[in-house]
């Protein structure tokens, strides 16, 4: 069934008990525009999409990082004392194998680098990178400031930390070699978490809403966006402001795409169709 739904223009942010950033979602700019300004940028086109599976999901699954390689599906989970490397079973969701981190650590986005995963921490400016297969601490890094979402292209890493700016990596020394303004309809648009290279584009989550917004890594435009708000019921989350669409994973040899939550019960395999 093919799901819609409609952006408001402005979402005000909330405290919650994590990832909050210090702005709010950018406004509308077309107040107090004069005869001579341009015209504000218009927003970005919403995608429709259906689901085409439905798979378990681990409920206490504090989800921040999601990511397919090599037919495998990995999760990292956050939450102090209970976060989490995992290899995920997907007709089951159940663990197949799990590292825990060290309880002092808020775990936060992951991505595969060649033999390793690479996952970051929200607030100790601390990265972990493990052997893909053993799950084994080979190294950290550090890195100023939070960490949240976290992709790469192949070449390099891109690093989101709850601000409009997406922070380019070198995947060897972790080091900053460049930075990515992100624009919603000519704003800066904060609160960009779990990030996924797909197509050319970085998807990104939104935190506090079921939105994922497509992101030119050129430009840092967000061409498109889609609305999630239906997927998963909200008599069903504990706790509305924490149990947010957060999980994007992507199967670049066989083309699927699959979402999930924070605490949700189900993981979905979505399809894109045509946009509005």
């Amino acid at each position: 069934m093919i799901r819609r739904g409609v952006l408001a223009a402005a979402l005000a942010l909330v405290a919650c008990s994590s990832e909050v950033p210090a702005e709010p979602y950018p406004q509308d700019a077309a107040s107090g525009m004069t005869a001579e300004a341009a015209p504000a940028p218009a927003e970005p086109v919403f995608l429709d999409y259906e689901v085409v599976a439905t798979f378990p999901h681990d409920p206490t699954a504090f989800t921040q990082g999601l990511f397919i390689d090599d037919g495998k599906l990995y999760e990292s989970t956050g939450r102090y004392r209970t976060s989490s490397l995992r290899l995920v079973e997907l007709e089951t969701g159940e663990p197949i194998q799990v590292r825990g981190l060290p309880a002092q650590y808020f775990g936060e986005g992951s991505t595969p680098v060649g033999d390793t995963i690479v996952m970051l921490t929200w607030r100790s400016g601390v990265g972990v990178v493990f052997d893909k297969n053993s799950f084994a601490p080979i190294r950290s890094f550090t890195y100023p400031g939070e960490g949240w979402g976290l992709t790469d292209d192949g070449e390099q890493l891109y690093l989101s930390d709850g601000s409009p700016v997406i922070r380019v990596l070198d995947q060897k020394s972790f080091a900053q070699i460049g930075r990515l303004n992100v624009t919603y309809a000519g704003s800066p648009l904060p609160r960009l978490n779990e990030l996924e290279w797909i197509g050319g584009r970085i998807w990104a989550n939104v935190w506090q809403t079921d939105r994922i917004v497509i992101i030119d890594p050129t430009t840092g435009i967000v061409e498109q966006q889609i609305d999630f708000t239906n997927l998963y019921p909200a008599e069903d989350r504990a706790s509305p402001l924490d149990d947010v669409l957060n999980g994007i994973a992507y199967d670049e040899e066989t083309g699927q795409i699959y979402v999930t939550g924070k605490n949700w019960s189900k993981l979905f395999e979505i399809r894109l169709v045509d946009p509005r």
